[in-house]
């Protein structure tokens, strides 16, 4: 469904994305991870046909996104993460909005609307900032695009609307339906985004799914440091300690430690991980 060979895009002089290779498949809600400035919006910008890649190739559903022919934006939505809502009544905009796209509900952008609490008779406005983010949330959830892109929705929310947001996001996703959602907070997001993305400087180190994950490393947490594991850091529980899955015994996996781990073994990730498929 997303098609990526050999994708660059620079600033200026600051190169950004540097050779990207990705395939992203439907019916999976990608988790797209990475620090500060290495590209992550940048990426879904170039997905949505905001901004125009420098040079290798790119299709989103059959087409090149920055072509932006109708055919293609009734398939996507890119939720950036600062919404800046407008002075305009929510089902207002929502109904305005869900007249370009041919799939959208209204049925569940209310539905979705009321389980998130907020008054769709208000104007976007005179909403908190946390009550905006919701409302453009339910608008996002409620167009049934093939194509969702989500930067950092859990911000702004609190703790009881992001338990809430997990799930929302995974009764409204459809099986025909491709979701990406870049984030930092990881936590917010566990065990919903599969495959996990892991991107760095200019390039990407891992794109590959929870099982593969588990499969190859084991995660847990030791009375004692461990030197010769991929990664240990002490905490109040202990050492938090990655490793190779040596003997086949799968653990949950803990996204932090995970993108930690990938930090410091960055050569090995790309290599075990065949980032680039």
């Amino acid at each position: 469904m997303i098609s990526l060979r050999d994708v660059s895009f620079s600033y200026g002089r600051h190169k950004v994305l540097g050779n990207v290779s990705m395939n992203l498949e439907q019916g999976k809600i990608y988790g797209l991870l990475g620090e500060n400035g290495v590209g992550k919006s940048t990426l879904l910008k170039i997905l949505s046909g905001l901004l125009k890649m420098e040079g290798g190739e790119c299709t989103v559903c059959g087409e090149v996104p920055y072509m932006r022919y109708p055919s293609f934006l009734q398939e996507i939505y890119y939720l950036p993460e600062d919404f800046a809502g407008e002075n305009v009544v929510v089902e207002k905009y929502a109904m305005q909005t869900g007249a370009f796209y041919p799939n959208f509900s209204p049925d569940k952008f209310y539905r979705i609307l009321s389980e998130f609490g907020v008054d769709g008779k208000a104007k976007f406005n005179k909403l908190s900032l946390g009550q905006q983010k919701k409302a453009i949330i339910a608008v996002a959830l409620s167009l049934g695009t093939k194509v969702l892109l989500m930067d950092e929705p859990s911000n702004g929310l609190d703790i009881p609307s992001k338990a809430l947001l997990r799930r929302l996001i995974a009764e409204n996703a459809s099986d025909d339906q491709l979701i990406i959602i870049s984030t930092h907070q990881v936590k917010d997001l566990e065990n919903l985004i599969d495959p996990i993305i892991i991107m760095d400087r200019e390039c990407v180190l891992m794109n590959a799914s929870i099982e593969e994950i588990s499969r190859r490393l084991t995660f847990s947490i030791e009375p004692e440091e461990d030197r010769g594991a991929l990664y240990c850091q002490r905490d109040l529980r202990g050492y938090v300690t990655v490793r190779h899955n040596e003997y086949g015994v799968e653990t949950p996996v803990d996204l932090e430690s995970l993108f930690n781990c990938a930090l410091a073994n960055r050569a090995l990730f790309k290599e075990m991980f065949n980032a680039n498929r």
